[in-house]
């Protein structure tokens, strides 16, 4: 009998970003889906658009901007070369978090979830920050 500890397998960086990347989109849509349901969440988005001069379909189109930042990171963290790939993780990372505190709403579980975003996001700024090229 071998009592000798069985070697953990690393997971490759780009998964574990793509992987994160999945959790930080599957929680924004959460918290979306959750605002909608809140009676006056529409009337709180014409207040924003008012108190920043953004017409509603303006501060829509950012979104959906932020949004396929995100999406796109799932897949780009996978495939770009090493270089981009750190800093690309780490600029729309850093990015999305002012977006989410930027933007973000005084509902219980809107800071829950953007608290849940945010861990993930400094997760990923952190594997990028640390990350070296073992293929180089």
């Amino acid at each position: 009998m071998n009592t000798s500890a069985t070697p953990t397998k690393k997971i490759d960086t780009k998964v574990l970003l793509s992987s994160l990347w999945i959790a930080v989109m599957i929680n924004m849509l959460k918290a979306d889906i959750f605002s909608l349901n809140i009676p006056g969440s529409a009337e709180e988005v014409a207040r924003t658009a008012a108190s920043t001069g953004a017409s509603i379909p303006q501060l829509m189109l950012i979104g959906a901007i932020m949004g396929q930042l995100g999406i796109a990171m799932i897949i780009l963290s996978r495939v770009l070369k090493h270089g981009i790939n750190r800093w690309g993780n780490i600029v729309v990372a850093i990015v999305n978090i002012a977006y989410i505190w930027g933007g973000a709403a005084s509902y219980p579980h809107y800071t829950f979830i953007a608290m849940v975003e945010t861990l993930c996001l400094l997760l990923i700024i952190g594997l990028a920050w640390t990350w070296r090229n073992i293929e180089a």
